[in-house]
């Protein structure tokens, strides 16, 4: 049981809270803690992911995402070499299937330009066969920055050098409430009470909600989308060699189903983007009742839902059909049939939404007394990683001295 003052405390054992422990440890010698509910780190968002280290390519030039994942990127590169962390920097083609898909590729060249994102280069329908022989499209965009890595292997490294500067990091210790006091916070936990000076709060899919315990209005609330996976049957591999993605739809926020050749071996396709019933419903029959009324008696998702309801019924239907699914990924690669496919994973993406509907796109972090509030870390936050913990560890160091 804890029971011990620490000058900072870290909520959230996922890819963000402990990049951000080992970058202020790096920084600053002072007693700092993290507090994991799961009985493992990483076991959320960052362990779910498709391993894809993003170039920063679809993001607006000069927004958090953009500059956190470029520069995120390049730390993160450095920093599995530096540390022998299997990864490949494989590149990924980015495949217009359709004539009218060519002016938004061309968007995206101009935007990843813009990002500062090197080495892309525009193909033809014959080079394209070159890189991806069963692809189907009229051009594509070559993205060479782009590669792929095991993140929960990531978290653990950097676990393993924020302990070794100190960190006390408590799995299977779930946050419950907070007190506030003139020179001190004072946490309740299922591992005990913890004093600290300073808390930032990393919770994920629990960020908004540890923002109303500590007696911080987010703005905003998290919406559960769940991503599922399918893989290649062993046999059908040959068909992808390495990331094959589609023209991004502008008036959808997701990036549609793609194919992702992954670090451990295999190739997964996917993920749709489907609404879940419960914060961590990684299935189909996961559900909440306090997750699901929160969710409906928010006026945001009504207004989020008149926009995008038509594609969210899409996606149900997709979800329930394998054949869909397989209809969807034939548009890049038409030779895959629904018997080349398995079921694969799923994971859980935290999507903050706005009362307006608006679904917020850019990393938000808040800053109140003695805290700090990561309230959106969606993708690319693993690839950004290392800039994100970085920028936090500069406004927490700026905020003590």
């Amino acid at each position: 049981m804890l029971n011990r003052t620490f000058d900072v405390v870290i909520i959230g054992g996922g890819i963000i809270g402990i990049a951000t422990a080992m970058q202020i440890l790096n920084k600053k010698n002072i007693s700092l803690a993290v507090i994991e509910t799961e009985d493992s780190l990483a076991k959320h968002q960052t362990g779910n992911n498709s391993g894809v280290i993003h170039s920063g390519l679809y993001y607006k030039p000069g927004s958090l995402k953009a500059q956190n994942c470029v520069s995120g990127r390049t730390l993160l590169y450095e920093f599995l070499q530096t540390h022998n962390i299997n990864f490949e920097r494989c590149g990924k083609l980015v495949v217009a299937v359709e004539e009218n898909e060519l002016l938004q590729l061309d968007a995206l060249y101009q935007k990843g330009i813009a990002n500062g994102i090197t080495g892309l280069k525009k193909l033809t329908k014959d080079q394209l066969k070159e890189y991806e022989p069963h692809s189907a499209g009229v051009g594509a965009l070559l993205v060479p920055e782009t590669g792929i890595v095991d993140y929960k292997i990531v978290t653990d490294t950097y676990s393993q050098i924020a302990k070794s500067n100190g960190a006390e990091i408590n799995t299977k210790c779930k946050f419950i409430s907070m007190k506030k006091y003139s020179d001190e916070l004072i946490l309740k936990t299922s591992c005990g009470e913890i004093k600290t000076k300073f808390i930032i709060n990393c919770a994920g899919l629990y960020s908004d909600r540890v923002a109303k315990v500590c007696g911080v209005y987010p703005g905003l609330k998290i919406i559960p989308f769940r991503g599922e996976y399918f893989k290649l049957k062993k046999e059908k591999e040959y068909l992808v060699k390495n990331l094959i993605y589609p023209v991004p739809d502008p008036q959808f926020p997701f990036l549609g189903v793609h194919f992702t050749r992954m670090i451990k071996g295999g190739v997964e396709a996917g993920p749709n983007a489907v609404l879940a019933f419960k914060r961590e419903g990684y299935s189909k029959k996961d559900f909440s009742f306090k997750d699901s009324a929160e969710m409906f008696f928010y006026n945001g998702f009504w207004n989020m839902a008149a926009k995008y309801y038509k594609m969210g019924f899409a996606e149900f239907y997709r979800s329930f059909s394998k054949k869909a699914f397989a209809g969807a990924l034939q548009k890049l690669i038409p030779e895959i049939q629904t018997d080349d496919i398995i079921k694969g994973g799923a994971g859980v993406r935290a999507q903050a939404l706005e009362p307006s509907g608006k679904l917020v796109d850019d990393f938000r972090i808040v800053e109140a007394e003695k805290m700090i509030h990561v309230l959106n870390a969606p993708s690319p936050a693993a690839t950004a990683s290392l800039s994100i913990g970085d920028t936090i560890s500069r406004i927490f160091t700026n905020r003590i001295s």
